[in-house]
C-alpha cells in the first residue's frame, strides 16, 4: 500500500490504523514533493491537510473514493488527532468491513484516558461514553480499560508519588534468545564471561543512584532482565546484599526479582532471594505445550516449570507472578487452553496474558519465511478465554498496555488477585513517578507533575560498550539530574 501525506502531521497514528485493518501488509509512507515509492501498490491512500478540514481518500482497483470532516478547532492539536482518527477509522472499517477492539486508540497506554477522566471527577458511565463516542472503543475493551483504571488509582493513592521513585535494575543475560524477544539480551554461551566486568559497572550504578536520591523515598525496586537467576547464587547474593545495604527500604512497598525461566532457577538461588526482603518474583512458562516451547528456543520443559512452581510455594514465596504468550507460533485455542488449565492447576497469585507483538528486531520477524507454514492465531475468544481463567482464580485486571504490531490489535493485561498487584508495573505505564533505571539499556524517567511531563535518560544498550562506558553513563544520569532539578 502506498501512503501520501500534504505535511508531516500525526503520520504515526494513520500509519497504524491503516496496518490495523490490513494486518501484515507492507506499507510504503511518502510526502507530497517527493517521488512516489516504486513497485506495485494495491491501494494508494493519501491524508490532504487543509486550512479548515482534512481529506482522506483511496484508489484502488477499479475505484475509487474519499472522505472529508470539516475541523472544529484548526488550533487544538489533540481534537485535530481525534477527528483525523475518527475520519480514517470510518472510512477503513466501512471499506473493509472490519471493527477494531480498541477502535481508533493507537497509542500504548489506553488506560491514561480514563485514568485522567477519573482524576478530573468523571464518573465510569461518563468515562464508557466518552470512549465509545470519541475512539469507537468495543464495549468489552472499554470496560476493560475502566476497571483497570480504577484498580490502578486505588492503588496509587497508597503512594506519594512525587516524593518517592522506583529502582529498575537490569540483568542483561539469558540463557538463550527466544524467537520472539527484542530486548537487549545476551546468551550466556557468548557473553558469561562478561558477567563480572558488568557487575562491577551495575554496582558503580547503582552506588551513584543511592547517593543523589537519598532524599527521596524508594517505593519500588524490580530486578529484570534478561533473566536475573542467570547469575549465579553468589552473584545473586551479592547484588542482593549491595541494594539492601546502599538504599534505604524505610518506604519500599515492593521488591520484585523477575526469576523468569525455570531453566535458570535453583533451590539454591530461591535460599538467596528468600534471604533478602523480596516480595514478587515471576516463574514465566510463556506456554505449557512442549512443542511450542522447543519451535520458540525456551530451553526448559513444561514439567521444569510445575516443579520449580512448586519448589518456590514449598520455600514460602507467596506472591508469584506467570507470564503468558498467546499468539505463538502454531497456537491456536486448543493450545491456549491446555496452557490455561496447566496454569490454573498451579494457582499463581497474578498472571501477565501478553499477545504476540512481531517486532523487527525478533528473529521470529526476521526469518519469517521460515515459517510461513505456522499459523499466528489469536482472537476475541482467545483473550476472552484468558480473561475467564483468571477471574477463576480471583484475579481482576490491574495494568495494561499495547504493543506496534501486536497480535490481533489486541492488548497485554496483567491480572492479579487481592494484595498481589504488580506496582512497579502500574507504575512504569501510568508514569505517575520517577524511576531510576541501572544497567545496558536502561532508561531513567524523570516524571514531574502526576506525568505531564516527561523526560529520559538513556543508557547504553551494548553489553560491552555499557562497562567500557560506564563514567559516561554516570555522567549521563548527573548531567539529566542537576538540567531536570532531581
Amino acid at each position: 500500500m502506498s501512503l501520501q501525506f500534504n505535511r508531516r502531521d500525526f503520520e504515526y497514528d494513520v500509519y497504524t490504523l491503516v496496518g490495523a485493518f490490513y494486518p501484515g501488509s507492507r506499507i510504503k509512507t511518502w510526502y507530497e514533493g517527493e517521488e512516489a515509492p516504486e513497485g506495485e501498490f494495491a491501494y494508494y491512500y493519501s491524508i490532504n491537510y487543509g486550512q479548515e478540514q482534512i481529506t482522506f481518500s483511496m484508489n484502488g482497483p477499479g475505484r475509487s473514493q474519499f472522505a472529508c470532516c470539516r475541523l472544529k478547532d484548526a488550533g487544538d492539536r489533540t481534537e485535530t488527532k481525534n477527528q483525523l482518527k475518527r475520519l480514517v477509522y470510518r472510512f477503513l472499517s466501512e471499506q473493509t468491513g472490519k471493527e477494531l477492539p480498541w477502535g481508533d486508540l493507537t497509542g500504548i497506554r489506553p488506560t491514561k484516558i480514563p485514568m485522567r477522566l477519573l482524576e478530573e471527577g468523571w464518573s465510569n458511565v461518563e468515562i464508557a461514553r466518552h470512549m465509545k463516542e470519541t475512539y469507537f472503543t468495543s464495549n468489552e475493551k472499554t470496560a476493560l480499560a475502566i476497571a483497570t483504571a480504577n484498580r490502578e488509582k486505588a492503588l496509587l493513592s497508597q503512594l506519594d508519588v512525587e516524593k518517592g521513585y522506583s529502582l529498575y535494575i537490569g540483568i542483561p543475560f539469558c540463557p538463550s534468545i527466544c524467537l520472539y524477544c527484542s530486548f537487549g539480551s545476551h546468551p550466556l554461551k557468548q557473553w558469561g564471561h562478561m558477567m563480572e566486568p558488568y557487575l562491577e559497572s551495575l554496582f558503580r550504578e547503582l552506588a551513584f543512584i543511592s547517593g543523589r536520591m537519598s532524599g527521596r523515598r524508594l517505593n519500588t525496586i524490580y530486578v529484570g532482565g534478561g533473566t536475573p537467576t542467570t547469575l549465579e547464587p553468589p552473584q545473586l547474593e551479592r547484588l542482593l546484599s549491595f541494594v539492601q545495604e546502599h538504599f534505604s527500604f524505610e518506604h519500599l512497598k515492593e521488591f520484585t526479582v523477575e526469576a523468569g525461566r525455570p531453566d535458570t532457577i535453583t533451590e539454591e538461588k530461591l535460599e538467596v532471594l528468600r534471604n533478602h526482603p523480596v516480595t514478587r518474583i515471576s516463574i514465566n512458562p510463556q506456554t505449557m505445550n512442549q512443542k511450542t516451547l522447543d519451535l520458540i528456543g525456551r530451553k526448559h520443559t513444561v514439567e521444569e516449570t510445575v516443579e520449580t512452581f512448586h519448589l518456590a510455594r514449598r520455600m514460602g514465596f507467596d506472591n508469584i507472578n506467570m507470564d503468558l504468550i498467546v499468539g505463538l507460533p502454531g497456537e491456536g485455542q486448543e493450545e491456549v487452553g491446555a496452557t490455561l488449565k496447566a496454569v490454573r492447576e498451579l494457582d499463581p497469585d497474578s498472571l501477565t496474558v501478553h499477545s504476540l507483538a512481531l517486532k523487527r528486531a525478533t528473529r521470529l520477524h526476521l526469518f519469517k519465511d521460515q515459517y510461513e507454514d505456522i499459523s499466528f492465531e489469536n482472537s476475541e475468544e482467545i483473550m476472552r478465554m484468558t480473561k475467564e481463567c483468571a477471574m477463576e482464580m480471583g484475579m481482576g485486571p490491574y495494568y495494561l498496555y499495547r504493543q506496534k504490531n501486536i497480535a490481533g490489535n489486541f492488548e497485554n493485561v496483567g491480572y492479579a488477585k487481592v494484595d498481589k498487584a504488580g506496582i512497579y508495573n502500574i507504575l512504569i505505564m501510568e508514569e505517575k513517578q520517577t524511576i531510576m533505571a541501572a544497567g545496558s539499556g536502561a532508561s531513567t524517567k524523570f516524571v514531574f507533575q502526576q506525568g505531564t511531563r516527561i523526560e529520559r535518560v538513556e543508557n547504553v544498550k551494548d553489553l560491552k560498550n555499557y562497562v567500557e562506558r560506564i563514567d559516561e553513563m554516570l555522567e549521563r544520569k548527573r548531567k539529566g539530574m542537576e538540567l531536570y532539578g532531581i
